[in-house]
């Protein structure tokens, strides 16, 4: 069972495992394996419409819409930048800087991988703090992406030289998984403000600092 955060008649938040893509996909051995969306249907018994994503190897806090005109009205949303995405990270390495923004456009690379250019025509833009965990030897990052672009987090973490753990393609340190998480989703939808927050489930994220529990305030 997939754990639901919160709800209202047009959308539900769940918590997304690390390791489920948003589609259906094949193995090796040409097995389906079935998307989250898929599961999500069949677990709620409703048709689920995505209006969003997370990459497979991430957590977190996910948004579908319950009905057509909410998905188009939340993909609205997230088109126009109205809905803040704040992320957890986990790193061994040493970044060269310790907060502020990470911006550059995303160049395609081999294997389906990207880089962050220097040049800024159509920039990924990322605002980020971090600290440094003594019991874990490792820097923890709040992230709170302004732009969607494909690998973004994963990349700026990479362009700092702090890639993140468990992150294969991205030349992070073994890990147990990948330490990327979608932590909290704040939106005013109909009116109403929203803030869902949720912290990671699994993976050991050494003691993340009590006032990332509300990162709108760290990162406004």
């Amino acid at each position: 069972m997939f754990p639901v955060l919160a709800s209202s008649s047009d959308w539900l938040a769940i918590l997304k495992p690390e390791g489920i893509g948003m589609h259906q996909e094949t193995d090796a051995n040409d097995q389906i394996i079935e998307g989250i969306v898929t599961r999500l249907q069949q677990q709620q018994q409703e048709e689920l419409w995505p209006v969003h994503r997370l990459d497979k190897v991430t957590s977190g806090v996910l948004l579908l819409a319950r009905n057509a005109e909410a998905a188009a009205r939340l993909s609205q949303l997230f088109a126009d930048h109205r809905i803040q995405k704040y992320y957890l990270a986990r790193s061994s390495s040493r970044p060269k800087k310790k907060q502020g923004w990470i911006k550059g456009d995303m160049e395609k690379i081999r294997n389906g991988s990207w880089r962050l250019a220097h040049s800024t025509n159509n920039p990924a833009i990322t605002r980020f703090d971090s600290c440094f965990d003594e019991r874990l030897q490792k820097r923890l990052f709040l992230l709170q992406p302004f732009t969607g672009k494909t690998h973004q987090l994963r990349v700026a973490l990479r362009s700092l030289g702090a890639p993140i753990d468990g992150d294969e393609r991205y030349k992070g340190e073994t890990a147990d998984r990948t330490y990327l998480h979608a932590m909290a989703l704040c939106f005013e939808d109909k009116g109403q403000q929203h803030r869902i927050v949720q912290l990671p489930v699994s993976g050991d994220w050494g003691e993340i600092p009590a006032d990332w529990h509300q990162p709108w305030a760290v990162l406004p």
